[in-house]
């Protein structure tokens, strides 16, 4: 025992012995400065200057643009793009089906298998076709008939009315609007001030489409809908929801936050798109 105590007494003395460290004129050997230091103090201010040197590390590459140049991190241009060559592909898609029906359409044709003379012989037989006037008279039966769907359809417009309503949106977010659709400075959305981590909800029901980090609108989350529409939600604290995932309308899919170097406070930057230009959401949306 009496050892060990020995042996821990001289390694407490080790630790705290005092040196001084002093900078002298190689010429005239003038004192400049000195510090008095202790093998405990070194080990001290090496490990407070390691943890503050990996902080700030990690500070810059988890809120900067510099994590783009991470291999692994894709950049917001590339995430961008892809969404854009997404959308192209979806309307490609839709035109060569139309060409390839309207090519098998004319494939008979083109092929031989219809001759000219016989697509004039069709025509003149539909011609010389005749039509008994009498057969078109209205049977007691047809009469009765009409008389039914006429009561059904007396109050059609009511029904069209409710059949031409295409597409129903509902306030995200609702609040004071700090700054209005102004596509004049190229403002294509609203700014709807609220409290950091109030719920934001879907507009309308769609999937997610693009949910992540950008450096200059910070957290984004973006909804296709129904009839070509699309709404994007951005500087937002949370995203509550991920790429592919359906939601209804008034689901929560983030909360009111400030990220992104182009914020000015917490709020919501609400953007609403038709077949890819942007529409003032205040004509479809009262946010009061």
């Amino acid at each position: 025992m009496a050892k060990k105590d020995k042996k821990k007494g001289k390694l407490k003395q080790k630790l705290t012995d005092k040196y001084r460290l002093v900078v002298l004129n190689e010429d005239t050997f003038e004192e400049r400065f000195s510090l008095k230091l202790s093998r405990l103090n070194v080990f001290v201010l090496s490990g407070v200057f390691s943890i503050l040197l990996i902080a700030l590390t990690t500070v810059l590459i988890a809120f900067t643009p510099i994590k783009e140049y991470i291999p692994g991190y894709s950049s917001s241009q590339l995430k961008a793009a892809a969404i854009n060559l997404t959308f192209e592909a979806d309307s490609l898609k839709q035109k060569l089906a139309v060409l390839e029906n309207y090519t098998k359409a004319l494939k008979p044709v083109l092929t031989g298998e219809i001759t000219s003379e016989e697509i004039d012989s069709i025509t003149i037989r539909a011609q010389q076709i005749d039509i008994n006037e009498s057969e078109l008279d209205a049977t007691k039966e047809d009469s009765l008939f009409r008389e039914k769907v006429d009561k059904e359809t007396k109050f059609a417009i009511l029904n069209n009315a409710k059949s031409n309503v295409k597409i129903v949106f509902f306030a995200p977010l609702t609040g004071n609007i700090s700054q209005d659709f102004d596509a004049n400075s190229k403002h294509f959305a609203v700014d709807i001030v609220a409290k950091t981590g109030s719920p934001i909800k879907a507009a309308a029901d769609g999937t997610v489409i693009f949910s992540g980090w950008s450096a200059e609108t910070g957290y984004v989350i973006i909804l296709k809908h129904n009839k070509d529409f699309i709404s994007v939600y951005k500087h937002n604290g949370n995203l509550l929801k991920q790429q592919g995932d359906f939601v209804k309308s008034g689901e929560v899919i983030a909360s009111v936050g400030s990220t992104g170097e182009l914020t000015t406070g917490p709020h919501l930057h609400f953007e609403l798109w038709k077949g890819g230009y942007a529409i003032n959401p205040t004509n479809f949306i009262d946010f009061k």
